[in-house]
């Protein structure tokens, strides 16, 4: 199972993995914005105001609220509601936090406790209502009601004296977030976190109305962006037209240049493949929000015509193997896992090259400051000399029963069997592999390989769910289980740095000072294949965020 563009890895711990061929993005005008992109070499239709644009999607439904959102910045929430900053993605380059509804991307003190936001003069939301502070303040303090849970949170543990607040409905608001005057908002944070532009970025910062109805608010949203709910059909189609409230000269990062796009839900995915493959009709203006299958793969790459349509990433989000330290208590034994583990087995299990690349780091590539290095390249001899004079009993490797994680699972028990390991592996459902990996006790499970892709470009989103101990159960991520106090120390210093390199610097040293723990091992970054028609411009994909930008797409006749 892939993860997919309004999917958070807060719902699965599936894999994904994207990143740029050598591509090029073009823009010019402010109001008449074009975009053209090549894929390996092959020139991609450029593309032009106008026309409609298709998503083909195996989803049901998209949910247009933003507090119930994990939608990246850069797909389909964010062609209907901005924030107050976004990411600017550039083909082949680190992706950039910068303003959106904000002037800047904030203003800290020098506490590093308060950030501070002035919104852009002429924003109006579709329904003329002008785009004040006050609307932002209500729209973060809404996603604080349990009725509108399950988007992205982290300005939830962030922001200071939030403890028991339940939204604003009962006439409640907070403290933290002061709307000082039309224009200008203020937060306050319980500690420093220089990331918070990036978390300003996130779906729950865009304005919604005071008068909203939360109940009604996903079907009949207001937008701010360049696009608005035309037309609604659960589980067939949902179809956005232009926001007539919305200026070019408000908005850097979205081209806005269809007249309409409209997803096509509930679609099988080799349905989708097979339409993309035959390119006719409307279908030439479509692309795929899923990743292609592996069974299709090779049928693409057989045809020069499709192939010049698919676009591979390079290597992206992780996929690594997690060694419960709180049972495989001796280093050395996670050493030796760490050297017997037949990567290149584990790359074949997900269709070779053209699937994965081999891991080395926990920060995924494409994210801003990382460093690569290989501290355990696979030795067998090594790890069998590790293991001298060690008992080590028998190590269950949980696994989720989908094909892709067991064929990835069955390739890291043999190359584990094969330097003397035990291994049994333990195939669960997704819910029951959730509650051992994330809620339960740790008692049930000394291995587990998981996947992750950040919410937001920084190795902060790589390093503290994963490695800091105040994520270990409770749905927690650190399904290692890994707790070092000296680490934790140290993301909490990095956390707090608002310098970017400075904080850069201290995230790459933690990369490499917990994988001298061996609480996991790197085993591969994704690659993600995506498909589109042959009228589609615009279409690249970065290491980070490992989906098309939705907001630069445009198509032609």
């Amino acid at each position: 199972m892939a993860l997919l563009p309004d999917v958070s890895r807060r719902t699965a711990l599936t894999g994904a993995g994207v990143s740029a061929l050598a591509l090029v993005l073009a823009a010019c005008g402010a109001n008449e914005k074009s975009s053209s992109a090549s894929a390996s070499g092959t020139a991609v239709a450029s593309a032009t105001k106008g026309g409609t644009l298709y998503v083909l999607s195996a989803d049901s439904d998209i949910n247009w609220d933003p507090a119930k959102s994990q939608s990246l910045a850069v797909t389909s929430l964010a062609l209907m509601h901005r924030r107050l900053t976004t990411w600017k993605l550039t083909p082949g380059k680190d992706p950039e936090v910068v303003p959106d509804l904000a002037t800047d991307t904030g203003t800290v003190s020098d506490d590093g406790l308060t950030w501070t936001y002035t919104l852009k003069d002429g924003l109006t939301l579709s329904d003329g209502t002008p785009i004040t502070a006050a609307l932002i303040k209500h729209g973060l303090e809404r996603s604080f009601s349990s009725s509108l849970s399950g988007g992205l949170s982290y300005h939830k543990s962030l922001l200071a004296n939030t403890d028991g607040y339940e939204g604003p409905y009962d006439g409640k608001h907070l403290d933290s977030i002061e709307a000082k005057d039309d224009k200008t908002i203020v937060f306050t944070l319980k500690k420093p976190y220089g990331d918070w532009p990036w978390i300003a970025s996130l779906p729950a910062f865009a304005p919604v109305p005071e008068n909203d109805d939360p109940e009604s608010f996903s079907d009949k949203p207001v937008a701010s962006g360049p696009y608005k709910l035309k037309e609604a059909k659960q589980g067939v189609s949902v179809t956005l037209e232009r926001n007539d409230k919305w200026s070019a000269d408000t908005d850097d990062v979205r081209t806005a240049l269809p007249d309409s796009i409209v997803f096509s839900l509930g679609q099988d995915e080799d349905t989708i493949s097979q339409r993309l493959i035959a390119d006719s009709g409307d279908d030439q203006h479509a692309f795929t929000a899923g990743l292609l299958t592996a069974s299709k793969l090779a049928q693409v790459n057989a045809d020069k015509n499709v192939a010049s349509r698919m676009v591979t990433s390079d290597p992206g989000p992780l996929l690594y193997l997690a060694i419960n330290t709180e049972r495989v208590t001796d280093v050395d034994v996670r050493k030796a896992i760490a050297y017997a583990v037949d990567k290149t087995a584990a790359q074949k299990a997900l269709g070779g090259e053209l699937g994965a690349g081999i891991a080395t780091t926990y920060i995924t590539p494409g994210i801003p400051g990382r460093e690569e290095y290989d501290l355990y390249p696979t030795d067998v001899d090594k790890a069998k000399e590790l293991l001298k004079g060690k008992d080590v009993p028998e190590l269950v490797l949980l696994t989720q029963n989908n094909e892709a994680r067991q064929a990835i699972s069955e390739a890291v028990q043999q190359s584990l069997v094969d330097a003397g390991f035990k291994i049994r592996l333990d195939p669960q459902s997704t819910d029951a592999y959730q509650e051992r990996a994330t809620h339960g006790d740790g008692s049930t499970y000394d291995l587990t390989v998981v996947s992750w892709n950040p919410d937001y470009p920084s190795a902060n989103a790589n390093i503290q769910p994963l490695y800091a101990s105040s994520e270990i159960g409770n749905g927690g991520y650190n399904v290692s289980r890994y707790s070092n106090a000296e680490v934790d120390a140290a993301i909490e210093a990095a956390t707090a740095e608002t310098d970017a390199t400075k904080a850069q610097q201290m995230w790459a040293a933690l990369d490499k000072q917990i994988a001298e723990d061996v609480p996991s091992v790197p085993l591969l970054n994704r690659r993600n294949s995506f498909l589109h028609g042959s009228k589609v411009g615009g279409f690249f994909v970065n290491p980070f965020p490992a989906y098309p930008d939705y907001l630069v797409l445009g198509v032609t006749d």
